[in-house]
């Protein structure tokens, strides 16, 4: 019987089709990319020396841009397996997705593979029994182009990725720089900046509530003044100037007097305008148009869609999820209208199938649009009783509602507007209101897409009374209403993807990633749904704009879209069109000569390389009364405020504030604040003054000043982690001052303390120890509570701390959040994930949902390395042990050799000694005796 080796990306993927296909078949996994372009580093060290292009992006610029691929040391053992297969089988099936990343994959794996049997190229939109029949029948060919477009894509990013990260490391004391993450930073700083310039205006109008006799009473807003339109906020340009002269602008005192004047006058209805309302249903699903829909509906993050979309995907629930087609086949139009006749009635199926284009710019994929897996779709109800992971049920529902109302009947009903007219001092004065009545729902009965737009479901669901033109209304009320224009909105994840979208930057693909890319890297942080940049995010965006500029324009970014479709189509070449971006030509400055020009003109060791780089970092907030100039700049540790051309003055900025709140008058009460020492009063023990200081682990108090000279330190006392610092007085203090506190004498006669320690309040008798639930007790435990606590076993020195919150379940472990404190601040944990709290997230603000994407962006970073000593140090270490031990032995050598030197030469000298006595002893026995 033969065998045939089919291999797709993920296990989950694998094991669903393992299960269509049956016997005479393998499904492995390729576990996504087996191998991937090298970072330089790891790169073999002569490779690296021989080719300078190659040391810096792991391309071999010089030989048409081929990349140095790397198969990762993880992957070896699988890679292993793989091979292992394929020696018992009788052809390959390449199954991994039809788009550029899943062509590449094929690719790859047919490259290190290096299959002995036939090959052949499996593609299909769906993980259901008929498509993966139809695709083992149907197999084609490895597309080149598609590879070429994916490897230009990937080269492309390399080298402008590690080119611009190196200009921004080294000049801006940033983490990097991409393609498309700086043009969606780019997106987010030019919005803050629009609301950092923003004048608001103010603007007044009036709302009546009206009544017919017996009819509901309902409200309508003042909309002409003498046939004038009063200015409403769309009037106002973004300098809070009025844009047009032909309306009337209302202002506080004008609108109070106005409705002194209308209290208990009658409104004569004017003309009633009847319109039919007509509304279709909005196309399927694409992958940017899903990421809004359930940032609107859901708060997810695009990742977190993604990550459920996949899932639905793999286990053949949903159509391939990364595509920009709005189209949906023959079969699934034939599923969709089946299941209307049988949820819904007959009148809510139009005669003919409706068909959506794509308006998509650059769209490119041959998918069709989002939607349930099969010939029959299964029912949200159907798809819960399968799935355990509470996102994924709510994608499906989404994405399966979404393609049923796509092939439904128009909405219909009528839309009236109602104007009713007074006479005030001769002038005409018209109140509007305007109402929508739902006649016919038709695909609103199965889903309704989501706005941002409150005003617009706010008309779609009032209800007017049927009133006739000449008939007079009462006036229950007119209540004049001040309005401040406002700000445009910050980018969400959702509306951040629709504009990358409508410009054609980027693919369907990558939207969420370069969402996460923004985050990680610290250039944007999220207050609620809302992107906001931080002051290092417009600091590199200037650089980028003033010395960079052609490379985060927006068309021009569009435009290598463009260019790498025209790759995957074959009309353009992949080594040409890089060469040309890399070394320029035409007239056109390469990526390579323009950055050493720049890094030239940024040096910091000049005079104006250094003038420019304190210009691209500085920013300035406006003039103090004094006229002087507060100015932002960027420090090692984050922004911090100063005086322009002075020194000495520095205050650090908030990490939570987001910049269009840095207004003149916040930046000077930060930066005029108390910084150091401020006296709370007298010791009364010393009549020393006690001052609050600011230190490196905190706020401490201290008694007295430093005297110079003296070894004497002055008394100190942290504060404790429930005291504010603000609101820190004289008997706070005392209070810490006094630490520790003598509770009592114990039964044996030994005292009991009480204090503050680095893991908390605890009590402390002789050698013994016990923690405090909290610091309160400190000043309230009692001998017996003590006593208590010391009877118990030791439970260690760090107790943990009781949850500050339950966040509910998380609906990947299906586990309890709890948010807790730690030793380095609050944190999110699920029992087996935890999760930092990041900037702009407050431990009484976080939500479920937020508290669940930081678990998920934790469990998406993977565990943490643990640091590995490298074979260069452990060979120097080595080294240096031996030679340490060599110079012992040689040290003890030498002593020892000296010591027998010494020892003969001492047994030398004795012996000459005693030759010596004994010569003299014979020459005298010798010599002739005396007379």
């Amino acid at each position: 019987m033969s065998r045939s080796l089919v291999i797709v990306e993920s296990p989950a993927k694998a094991k669903t089709i393992q299960k269509y296909l049956g016997e005479g078949f393998v499904v492995e996994s390729s576990i996504g990319h087996i191998r991937d372009l090298a970072v330089p580093k790891n790169l073999d060290k002569k490779l690296r020396k021989s080719n300078a292009y190659i040391n810096s992006y792991a391309v071999d610029v010089d030989n048409n841009f081929a990349p140095i691929y790397l198969v990762s040391d993880g992957r070896k053992s699988h890679i292993a397996e793989l091979r292992r297969q394929l020696k018992a089988s009788d052809e390959l099936l390449l199954a991994t997705d039809e788009d550029r990343e899943g062509e590449s994959i094929a690719w790859h794996l047919l490259e290190v593979l290096k299959p002995k049997v036939p090959v052949r190229r499996m593609v299909f939109h769906e993980i259901t029994p008929k498509a993966i029949k139809n695709a083992v029948e149907s197999p084609r060919e490895i597309d080149q182009h598609l590879v070429d477009a994916q490897e230009a894509r990937r080269i492309l990013d390399r080298l402008y990725g590690f080119a611009m990260t190196m200009v921004v490391r080294q000049r801006a004391r940033s983490r990097s720089a991409g393609r498309v993450q700086s043009v969606a930073t780019r997106a987010v700083v030019e919005r803050e900046r629009e609301r950092i310039a923003f004048v608001r205006a103010s603007y007044w109008d009036l709302n009546g509530t009206f009544q017919l006799a017996n009819e509901p009473a309902f409200d309508a807003s003042l909309a002409r003044i003498d046939g004038k339109r009063v200015a409403s906020g769309r009037d106002y340009n973004e300098s809070g100037e009025l844009k047009g002269r032909d309306v009337f602008p209302l202002d506080e005192a004008g609108a109070k007097a106005l409705s002194e004047k209308l209290k208990g006058k009658s409104f004569r209805v004017g003309k009633v305008e009847r319109k039919p309302y007509k509304r279709s249903p909005a196309a399927p699903f694409m992958t940017s148009t899903l990421q809004q829909e359930a940032g609107r509906k859901f708060r997810f993050s695009s990742s977190r869609t993604m990550r459920a979309a996949q899932m639905l995907y793999e286990n053949g629930f949903i159509t391939y999820m990364r595509t920009d087609s709005t189209t949906l086949s023959t079969a699934a139009i034939g599923a969709a209208r089946r299941q209307i006749t049988e949820l819904y009635d007959e009148a809510d199926l139009p005669k003919a199938p409706r068909q959506y284009t794509r308006k998509v710019k650059n769209a490119q994929e041959a998918h069709e649009a989002i939607r349930p897996a099969g010939d029959r779709f299964k029912t949200p109800a159907e798809v819960a009783k399968a799935v355990s992971l509470p996102d994924a049920k709510k994608v499906y529902e989404l994405i399966w509602k979404r393609t049923i109302a796509s092939q439904m009947e128009d909405a219909r009903g009528h839309t009236i507007t109602l104007r009713l007219h007074a006479n005030v001092d001769g002038q005409d004065t018209e109140f509007s209101v305007s109402g929508t009545t739902i006649t016919f729902p038709g695909f609103l009965k199965a889903y309704e897409e989501g706005t941002d737009d409150e005003g617009e479901k706010n008309r779609t669901s009032r209800r007017l009374p049927n009133l006739q033109e000449g008939q007079e209304v009462v006036a229950k009320a007119i209540e004049p209403k001040g309005h401040e224009t406002q700000p445009p909105s910050r980018y969400t994840e959702a509306s951040l993807v629709k504009w990358l979208e409508e410009r054609g930057i980027g693919r369907p693909s990558t939207y969420a990633s370069i969402i996460n890319v923004i985050q990680e890297r610290g250039y944007v942080w999220k207050k609620g749904s809302a992107m906001i940049p931080t002051w290092r995010a417009f600091q590199v965006i200037r650089m980028l704009e003033d010395h960079f500029g052609h490379l985060i324009d927006y068309d021009f970014t569009a435009r290598m879209e463009d260019d790498l479709d025209a790759i995957a189509s074959g009309d353009a070449e992949r080594s040409k069109w890089l060469k040309r971006f890399f070394f320029g030509g035409d007239n056109h400055e390469g990526l390579e000569a323009l950055v050493e020009r720049k890094m030239a003109q940024l040096n910091p060791g000049t005079d104006d390389g250094l003038a420019e780089i304190r210009r691209l970092e500085s920013f300035d907030i406006g003039e103090t009364k004094e006229g002087k100039t507060i100015q932002l700049r960027m420090g090692n540790y984050g922004p911090y405020l100063t005086y322009k051309g002075e020194t000495g003055t520095t205050a650090s900025v908030p990490e939570d504030l987001p910049p269009d709140e840095l207004t003149l008058a916040r930046a000077t009460e930060i930066i005029e604040a108390p910084k150091d020492d401020r006296p709370l009063g007298t010791d009364p023990e010393t009549g020393l003054t006690i001052f609050l200081k600011a230190g490196r682990f905190g706020s401490y108090v201290q008694v007295g000043e430093v005297e110079k000279g003296s070894k004497e330190k002055p008394k100190t006392a942290s504060l404790l982690s429930t005291m504010e610092p603000a609101k820190v007085g004289l008997k706070e203090a005392l209070q810490v001052l006094s630490l520790p506190r003598v509770v009592g004498k114990a039964p044996d006669g030994e005292e009991i303390q009480a204090t503050n320690g680095r893991y908390g309040a605890y009590i402390v008798k002789g050698k013994e120890n016990r923690s405090l639930e909290t610091e309160d007790q400190i000043f309230t435990v009692t001998v017996e509570e003590c006593m208590k606590l010391l009877a118990e076993p030791k439970r260690g020195r760090r107790r943990a701390k009781p949850p500050l919150r339950e966040l509910g379940i998380d609906p990947v472990s299906e586990k309890p959040i709890v948010l807790k404190d730690g030793n380095w601040g609050p944190y999110v944990t699920d029992g087996e994930t935890n999760a930092s709290l990041r900037t702009g997230d407050h431990i009484d603000s976080i939500t479920p949902e937020r508290a669940q994407e930081l678990l998920q962006l934790r469990r998406d970073k993977g565990p943490t390395k643990k640091r590995k000593s490298s074979k260069k140090s452990t060979k120097k270490s080595t080294k240096k042990k031996s030679t340490k031990k060599a110079a012992k032995k040689s040290t003890k050598k030498a002593a020892k050799k000296s010591t027998r030197k010494s020892t003969k030469k001492a047994a030398k000298k004795r012996t000459t000694k005693k030759a010596a006595k004994k010569a003299t002893k014979a020459k005298d026995s010798a010599a002739p005796s005396s007379p």
